[in-house]
């Protein structure tokens, strides 16, 4: 029994810091500016979803750094993850906040584009948005075939010509 009240309390601390991060950033990014002439929205009380990057805290933790460096700014996942779990792509504009590896939201990044390519058309540009490793093409797909393989939800064996989607992303705060 206190294992699950003190996962509880975690979950509420977690939820209260990301929502707590989540009103300071949409003052520092101006996503409401001037919400006391226009009135409260939906965009003043809906928070978008809070991820992590990976599948481990270090991976969580070593995305985060990147991104807050400026050196990820993009990302990349099988297409049909999406359609096993009946969810939509990544959308233009949608926004995220995105969890070290102990659960703290550390930025509020924005979606600015979103492409689905064969693995094997994934190009130099995307490579090197991502910001990790050497940044050549050849070994982003070393390591992404294997990463697609062992994380794979779909149940499908690995392909070339599998459908990726590239998310490229920006920081709105900090």
């Amino acid at each position: 029994m206190q294992v699950e009240e003190g996962q509880h309390l975690l979950e509420d601390a977690q939820g209260e810091k990301i929502e707590a991060f989540w009103e300071e950033a949409k003052l520092r990014a101006m996503l409401n500016p001037v919400p006391v002439v226009f009135g409260p929205n939906a965009g003043d009380s809906l928070r978008p979803p809070a991820w992590a990057f990976g599948t481990s805290a270090e991976e969580a933790d070593r995305a985060v750094q990147l991104i807050l460096q400026g050196k990820k700014t993009a990302t990349a996942a099988a297409a049909w993850d999406y359609e096993l779990v009946g969810a939509d792509l990544p959308q233009v504009g949608a926004m995220g906040i995105v969890l070290d590896g102990v659960g703290d939201p550390r930025a509020l990044v924005v979606t600015t584009q979103v492409r689905v390519v064969r693995f094997d058309e994934v190009d130099a540009e995307h490579v090197r948005a991502e910001g990790e490793g050497d940044g050549a093409v050849s070994s982003w797909k070393h390591t992404r075939r294997r990463e697609l393989v062992d994380q794979a939800a779909h149940g499908r064996d690995f392909a070339d010509d599998m459908p990726v989607v590239l998310e490229r992303f920006r920081v709105l705060f900090p």
